[in-house]
């Protein structure tokens, strides 16, 4: 008899491999989870919008006021050249 020399060990290792598997996965969900919620704002890349360029950007800060036409002028240069 050839299935009764091995006992059930094939059914212990596969079913070992799905409750490893299953702790892995479990783990990593709960670790995405807890750096989604608890991660610091300022780290995320959400924080700048999408599809802006430097050069939008710097005109941006130019139209509010926070810099002035010489800075713009020169950060301007250095962005294209």
């Amino acid at each position: 008899m050839m299935w009764g020399d091995y006992g059930n060990y094939g059914w212990w290792w596969g079913g070992a491999v799905h409750m490893l598997l299953f702790w892995v996965v479990l783990i990593l969900i709960i670790a995405a989870l807890a750096k989604w919620i608890f991660g610091k704002p300022g780290d995320s890349s959400r924080d700048a919008p999408r599809g802006k360029s430097a050069l939008d950007i710097l005109k941006e800060r130019y139209a509010r006021g926070e810099i002035g036409k010489e800075e713009f002028e020169q950060k301007k240069r250095d962005l294209e050249g």
